[in-house]
């Protein structure tokens, strides 16, 4: 018998899906709910290094990603001009049988997990919240905001970098902060040499191409904009904005810079940060994801670390013991490495922020694959 008999996962993103999928896989009950009514996606494209392919492997959909998805066996650096400074081959997290690394658009991969939810028997509530959470020894009592209510043996938010769970059951003045930097992305059609993740490193910004499928890449930008605060921008001029901000860039990424046309298409969004100090549970009631440790996208693990973030819960939740002593060892698992990879993430923005031009980009980026290829 599991641990748990039945568990409450609020939000349907990546991490939640993934809750749902690796505790349904364990025999627990699973209520999900979603406060999208459209429970749609927004976004282009997204890195599954290769402990995200391992993740998801373990949730019995790797064949399902790397379908869907173009595969890549390391990156590449370049200067601005074009000048190579490094190409890297990452070690195989998921075995010889599945590529390095993993691009996908994340429609595709929205779709692929809540099919896998639907088939799993997770009770799915859209349109629909928690409003009030209390927790005891021996249960969560949550009222939802549809007027329902339920208790479950465990509660989990799963909803993003702005979560209510952490604000009604932690502390509501844990909120994110601004890093100083915003970020661009675009999707182009894939030139056949663009094979891996190349990276091209300007003055205060640093540009990309990420392969989603053979004909399909995006084009990603992050820079330090001169405003002190995070500004959104009206979706009217982005294209041309977005050109702007990248003309120290010549070669192929000169090329498919001027490429970017569509206002509509392109996806802008100061980029935001949070890492909760463990533990990441109050009583019966933890975060995992962004709700716990938010990072920014430098090295590509937000949405691996949340998948892993749901496949460890699951596998201590469900042992032997008290739920507490669960919790604990989960965070013993998971801290120090999520701490790891927002630390180099961190250390990264800093660097293009202040412009430092000897900084070992090359060096962290290596780093953050070695740490995350050691097992979960």
């Amino acid at each position: 018998m599991p641990g748990i008999a039945n568990a409450l996962v609020v939000g349907g993103g990546i991490g939640g899906l993934s809750a749902s999928i690796a505790l349904r896989r364990r025999g627990v009950a699973v209520d999900l709910v979603e406060i999208n009514p459209k429970w749609d996606v927004y976004g282009v494209g997204i890195i599954q290094p290769g402990n995200a392919i391992r993740a998801f492997d373990q949730l019995g959909l790797g064949d399902e990603v790397i379908a869907a998805g173009r595969g890549m066996d390391g990156d590449r650096f370049s200067l601005a001009d074009g000048t190579v400074l490094a190409q890297n081959d990452y070690p195989r997290a998921a075995g010889e049988k599945y590529p390095s690394i993993n691009g996908i658009t994340r429609p595709r991969l929205h779709e692929i997990l809540t099919n896998a939810v639907k088939e799993s028997g997770t009770d799915v509530r859209l349109a629909v919240t928690v409003e009030a959470l209390s927790s005891d020894d021996d249960g969560v009592d949550v009222t939802f905001t549809d007027g329902g209510s339920g208790r479950y043996d465990l509660v989990i938010g799963a909803d993003g970098i702005n979560s209510l769970v952490r604000s009604l059951a932690f502390d509501p003045e844990l909120e994110p902060e601004y890093t100083g930097q915003v970020v661009w992305r675009y999707n182009l059609p894939r030139p056949a040499e663009v094979d891996r993740l190349w990276m091209w490193v300007g003055h205060g910004r640093k540009a990309g191409f990420v392969p989603l499928a053979d004909d399909l890449m995006y084009l990603l930008m992050i820079e330090a904009p001169p405003a002190p605060e995070p500004v959104w921008l009206p979706t009217e001029g982005l294209a041309a904005t977005m050109r702007s901000r990248m003309t120290e860039f010549g070669g192929l990424m000169g090329e498919m810079r001027d490429r970017v046309v569509d206002d509509g298409a392109v996806v802008y969004r100061p980029v935001e940060a949070i890492l909760v100090d463990r533990p990441w549970y109050r009583g019966r009631i933890a975060l995992l994801g962004d709700a716990a440790h938010a990072t920014s996208p430098h090295v590509g693990q937000g949405a691996a670390m949340a998948v892993e973030d749901a496949i460890v819960l699951a596998e201590e939740a469900t042992g032997e013991g008290p739920l507490a002593d669960a919790l604990e060892r989960w965070q013993d698992r998971r801290f120090d490495r999520v701490k790891t990879i927002c630390d180099i993430s961190r250390q990264i923005g800093q660097w293009e922020i202040d412009d430092v031009q000897d900084a070992d980009f090359v060096g962290l980026t290596v780093k953050s694959v070695v740490t995350t290829a050691a097992p979960i």
